[in-house]
């Protein structure tokens, strides 16, 4: 027996695409699948390496190597605060082995790629809100990261 798909259902799902940032959305209950996607200019797709050493989830930050304390986290009140518009995992570089995109202490303009943040397999430029140096990157590769959270400061 199959179902039809409900206008309603549809609309639900793209005010959710447009509450929570995300650019893909799908619903699937037996017989009944519906995905909801957006395209967004900047995005870039690539096939991940699986994160190493992602933290337990206990909202901890993940251990420095030497077993030094992590930095006090930063506000995300900060005035150089890019945050993070969607919840995802980090990726600093295009493509595994690549270069970073910043290094601490780069200069970057106004809409330069900072980082990437990956959600439901797309990957979603993180761009410089301003032009300023970088002088924090707040997140490590591979890691994952919530809506709101500081993932670096440009001033």
């Amino acid at each position: 027996m199959s179902r039809t798909i409900d206008d309603d259902s549809v609309r639900r799902l793209a005010e959710l695409l447009d509450e929570t940032g995300l650019t893909e959305i799908e619903y699937d209950d037996g017989d009944l699948r519906i995905r909801v996607a957006r395209q967004q200019s900047g995005a870039i797709a690539y096939a991940a390496p699986p994160p190493s050493g992602t933290p337990a989830g206990d909202g901890a930050p993940p251990p420095l190597p030497g077993g030094s304390e992590a930095p006090a986290p930063v506000a995300a009140d900060h005035p150089g605060a890019v945050i993070s518009p969607m919840v995802g995992t980090v990726y600093l570089s295009p493509e595994p082995g690549a270069a970073t995109f910043i290094a601490v202490g780069d200069t970057v303009s106004v809409g330069q790629t900072l980082m990437l943040v990956e959600a439901m397999k797309t990957f979603n430029e993180i761009k410089a809100p301003h032009a300023g140096t970088v002088t924090q990157i707040v997140v490590e590769n591979g890691v994952p990261v919530e809506f709101g959270d500081v993932l670096a400061i440009v001033e």
